[in-house]
């Protein structure tokens, strides 16, 4: 079965009340260590409980691994000037020897819009932004000339190979998003089926438009405790079009790595 597996640095908690701020060195190199294929840093600037900055997560988990992928889960393209955004992504891709993916989604409103508002970016605004930087985005990443959204003609040096795009979110907005300008979708707990028919949703617009069919990414799929299950449960995923899961945090990382471990082991 061709699927990977991968969890959660611990930088950030879906649970306020219980903030998971742990050792990132120590969590990306045994995560490496027990076979995953990823590591994942999420991403906001101030979000409702404690998180890290993504890109300073990733940059330590590249520095302290050889072999594993790091990624964005995901990149709030819209909360950063996006040529900025993209010397961030370029720099990660060099430094961590093209092992970057770059999820890119526009943020959960359960965070609200305190971030955004700190960051000068009208909440309101953050679909069409997110969608103007997808536009210049691989070029900028490339070092190839690029025209900005203001007319403002650049180049970043260096340049670097273009990491794999993830697009994230729900809804007919980001299935055309998706299909315009990613190499993959994700998606938060999704069922097999319900993977199944997004995706058809999307590659339909992405035949439209000439693009290459995407497979999902499945953040916290919803899994059986038993490893048995569970590993049939990951084969229901594969087969709909799941080329990833992304194990969600408990709060104990070495825990949580040692069971995605096993259910890793298990699928081979």
């Amino acid at each position: 079965m061709s699927l990977e597996i991968g969890v959660i640095l611990p930088t950030s908690t879906p649970d306020p009340s219980q903030p998971i701020l742990g050792d990132v060195r120590e969590s990306a190199r045994f995560a490496e260590e027990v076979g995953l294929d990823s590591v994942w840093s999420t991403d906001h600037l101030i979000a409702s409980g404690p998180m890290l900055d993504s890109s300073v997560v990733l940059a330590t988990a590249a520095a302290v691994t050889e072999r594993i992928t790091v990624g964005f889960n995901v990149m709030l393209l819209a909360l950063r000037p996006v040529a900025w955004a993209a010397k961030q992504v370029n720099s990660l891709q060099l430094l961590s020897n093209d092992r970057l993916v770059l999820g890119v989604g526009t943020g959960n409103p359960a965070h609200g819009d305190i971030g955004w508002r700190a960051a000068g970016v009208e909440f309101s605004e953050r679909g069409r932004r997110t969608d103007e930087a997808l536009e210049v985005l691989r070029d900028l990443i490339a070092g190839k000339p690029t025209r900005l959204a203001d007319g403002l003609e650049v180049a970043l040096a260096p340049g670097s190979k273009v990491p794999p795009i993830v697009v994230a979110g729900n809804g007919t907005r980001t299935h055309r998003r998706a299909a315009a300008y990613g190499d993959g979708w994700a998606t938060i707990a999704m069922t097999p089926s319900e993977i199944r028919t997004n995706l058809a949703r999307i590659n339909e617009l992405a035949s439209d438009l000439h693009r290459t069919a995407l497979k999902a990414t499945v953040v916290a799929p919803h899994l059986d405790a038993d490893v048995n299950r569970a590993t049939e449960q990951l084969a229901e995923y594969a087969a709909a079009g799941t080329e990833r899961v992304i194990l969600p945090p408990t709060g104990n990382w070495h825990h949580d790595y040692e069971q995605a471990a096993e259910l890793r082991t298990a699928l081979n």
